[in-house]
C-alpha cells in the first residue's frame, strides 16, 4: 500500500490528515482509508476527498519568521532544523464521500454503498485511490449509459475508470452544464452526444448556435460516427450547405402558443393573436401581413392599432410582408412576400416540423444549425419543434408513453429561456414548462449556461444532474452549490480551481459527487475509431488521423 499520510483528527466533514513527507497531497484528490482488515470474503473502506491543504510546524511561527529573515538578509548561518521532516509538515483536510462495503462470493464482487456515518479509526493510514476501489461505479447496462469522462483524482486522470450516467433517468430528469467560457462545455456535450449515438432509447434535439456539433471536412464532429447514417440528421437554413437538410418552416404551421415567452408580445397583443388565429386558423399570419379589414377587426374585438403593431412584428420577426398584386389595380388585393429562407409560404416546408418530430421519436439526434439565425429565430424554431413533441407526448396514454424514447433538448445560453424574466414573461415558455413538467412525459433538457444565478432555484433544483466545470465567479458557484444533489458546501475552492476539461458530476443517480476529466473530443474520436472494426470506419477517418 502506497501510504500517503495518516488520520490525526477532525470529523466526518473535516478529517485532518498529516501528509507523509514528499507525498504532495493535492486539492480534490481522492483517498482511501480501510475501516478494518481486508479478508477474502469482505472489505470495508471509506472514500475521502482533499478539500484543503495547509502548512504546519512544531516550531513557533515567530521562529520561522526570524530564521527566514536571517536567510533573506544574507546571514551566513546554518538555519536548518534538526529532523525537518518531523518539525515542518503539511496537513490535509478531507471530507468523507462514501462508505463502501465490498463482499466477495465465489469470485463475484457485490457492493453496498452508504453515506458515511462513522469515523475511520484514529491514526489510520490513507492511500491513493486505485481502479479496484471504484469498480462499483461501473454501470450495469453500458449500452444505455452516457459516457462523461474518466475518474480524476486532483489533476491525475485514472484512465481505467470511466464514468457513465444512466441514459433514460438522467435525460428525463434534466442535465445542467454550468461553466465560464473556455472550460470545455461544448467538448463535453460532443462527447455525450457521440456516446448517445451508440445507445438506444433517446432522441436528442440540438440547437447549435455555433455550428460545431455536426462537423465538416475540417472540424471534427458527430458526422464521423459510424452510425451517422441511421441515427443522425442535420438541418440548416443555408441552402448552399450540401451536408444538411434545408430547414424551412411553412408559416401555416406556426401557432400562437409558439410565441409564448419568446415573441416579446404584450398581453393585449397575445390575446389579439389568439383571436385572429381562431378565425383564420392556419392562414392567420398571412392575414395579419396583408392587413385585416377594419370592420372585421371591430367584429373580433381587436383594436386597429394592435393589429398594426402585430403586422410590423410579423414582418420584423418572420420576414412576412405584403404587396399589391397589381399596383395599378388595388382592388385585386395583396400577396405575401417571404423575405426569410427560414419561414416560407405556399406548399413548401409544410412537413419539416413533423419530419423532425418523427426523427426524434425514431431515437435520432437532430442538429439544427442556428449559427446564422438571430436569437429570436433560434429559440422560436426550438419552441415550435419542442412544443410539437411535448404536446404529442402528452396525448399518449401511459402504455404508449412507456414504449416511447426519452426526448432531450440541448439548449445553449439557457438563461435566455430559463432565466427569471423569461420564466415569468406572459406565462413563461415551453422550455420552462419542460423544466417543471417534462419528466412526467419523458422529455428533458440539457441546459448549458455561464450564469446559473439568474435561473430560479426551483428550476435549478429540477436539474437533477449537474456536470460542473470550472467557474471563478463566486455568485455562480454559490447558485450551483446550493442546488446540487450532494453537499458541495466545502467544494467552492475546488470548483474555482477546475481546469479545462475537469468537472464534478453531482447527480441523484450517483452515490457521491464524482470528479472527472473529459478527454479532448478529437483524440477521443481517434481512439474510438481505432477500436472500431475497419469495415465500419474506412470512410470516416479522413481528416481525423494525423
Amino acid at each position: 500500500m502506497n501510504e500517503r499520510g495518516q488520520i490525526i483528527g477532525g470529523g466526518l466533514k473535516d478529517i485532518i490528515i498529516r501528509e507523509k513527507n514528499g507525498e504532495n497531497l493535492e486539492l480534490g484528490e481522492l483517498l482511501i482509508v480501510e475501516n478494518g482488515p481486508i479478508s477474502e470474503a469482505a472489505r470495508n473502506y471509506t472514500i475521502l476527498q482533499v478539500k484543503d491543504i495547509e502548512y504546519k510546524s512544531q516550531a513557533h511561527q515567530s521562529t520561522h519568521e526570524l530564521l527566514s529573515g536571517m536567510k533573506l538578509e544574507g546571514y551566513d548561518t546554518d538555519l536548518e532544523f534538526m529532523e525537518p521532516e518531523l518539525t515542518n509538515y503539511i496537513l490535509g483536510r478531507a471530507k468523507s464521500l462514501l462508505y463502501v462495503q465490498e463482499n466477495r462470493n465465489n469470485g463475484e464482487k457485490k457492493y453496498i454503498t452508504k453515506s458515511p456515518k462513522k469515523l475511520p479509526n484514529f491514526f489510520s493510514p490513507i492511500k491513493s485511490v486505485e481502479e479496484s476501489d471504484l469498480e462499483f461505479l461501473e454501470p450495469k447496462n453500458l449500452e444505455n449509459s452516457i459516457y462523461l469522462g474518466d475518474i480524476r483524482s486532483g489533476s491525475t486522470v485514472e484512465k481505467g475508470i470511466k464514468v457513465y450516467i444512466d441514459l433514460i433517468k438522467s435525460l428525463t430528469h434534466h442535465i445542467l452544464i454550468p461553466a465560464t467560457t473556455g472550460r470545455g462545455k461544448s467538448n463535453l456535450v460532443k462527447i455525450m452526444l457521440w456516446s448517445i449515438l451508440d445507445t438506444e432509447g433517446a432522441g436528442i434535439l440540438v440547437l447549435d448556435p455555433h455550428d460545431e456539433y455536426y462537423g465538416d471536412n475540417i472540424k471534427i464532429g458527430l458526422r464521423y460516427h459510424p452510425k451517422k447514417d441511421e441515427k443522425l440528421e442535420y438541418y440548416s437554413p443555408d441552402k448552399d450547405n450540401d451536408d444538411a437538410i434545408t430547414l424551412a418552416i411553412n408559416v401555416k404551421k406556426i401557432r400562437p402558443y409558439h410565441f409564448s415567452g419568446i415573441g416579446g408580445f404584450s398581453s393585449a397583443q397575445t390575446e389579439a393573436i389568439r383571436t385572429i388565429y381562431n378565425k383564420y386558423k392556419s392562414n392567420w399570419i398571412t392575414k395579419i401581413a396583408k392587413g385585416i379589414d377594419r370592420d372585421v377587426l371591430k367584429e373580433m374585438g381587436v383594436h386597429e392599432g394592435t393589429a398594426e403593431v402585430l403586422k410590423r412584428k410579423i414582418e420584423t420577426k418572420l420576414g412576412v410582408s405584403a404587396v399589391a398584386i397589381d399596383e395599378d389595380n388595388p382592388t385585386k388585393g395583396k400577396k405575401c412576400i417571404f423575405n426569410s429562407n427560414l419561414f416560407v409560404g405556399g406548399e413548401y416546408g409544410l412537413s419539416t416540423v413533423e419530419d423532425i418530430v418523427r426523427s426524434l421519436e425514431a431515437e435520432k439526434i437532430v442538429i439544427i444549425d442556428s449559427s446564422k439565425l438571430s436569437d429570436f429565430e433560434e429559440l422560436f424554431i426550438g419552441s415550435i419543434i419542442t412544443s410539437n413533441i411535448f404536446n404529442k407526448y402528452k396525448r399518449y396514454n401511459s402504455k404508449e408513453l412507456k414504449n416511447k424514447p426519452v426526448i432531450s433538448i440541448v439548449i445553449e445560453e439557457a438563461p435566455r429561456v430559463l432565466g427569471q424574466d423569461a420564466i415569468e414573461s406572459h406565462g413563461g415558455n415551453i422550455y420552462g414548462t419542460i423544466a417543471r413538467e417534462g419528466r412526467k412525459f419523458k422529455i428533458g433538457l440539457i441546459a448549458i449556461t455561464q450564469l446559473s444565478s439568474v435561473i430560479p432555484r426551483a428550476i435549478l433544483a429540477n436539474m437533477n444532474t449537474k456536470i460542473i466545470l470550472g467557474n471563478e465567479m463566486s455568485p455562480e458557484r454559490s447558485a450551483i452549490i446550493n442546488s446540487a444533489s450532494q453537499d458541495l458546501s466545502d467544494d467552492e475552492r475546488i470548483i474555482a480551481s477546475l481546469d479545462k476539461g475537469e468537472a464534478i458530476v453531482s447527480s441523484v443517480f450517483t452515490r457521491f459527487a464524482i470528479p472527472i476529466y473529459t478527454p479532448e473530443f478529437k483524440k477521443y474520436v481517434k481512439e474510438y475509431l481505432d477500436e472500431t472494426p475497419q469495415d465500419k470506419t474506412k470512410d470516416l477517418k479522413t481528416g481525423i488521423i494525423g
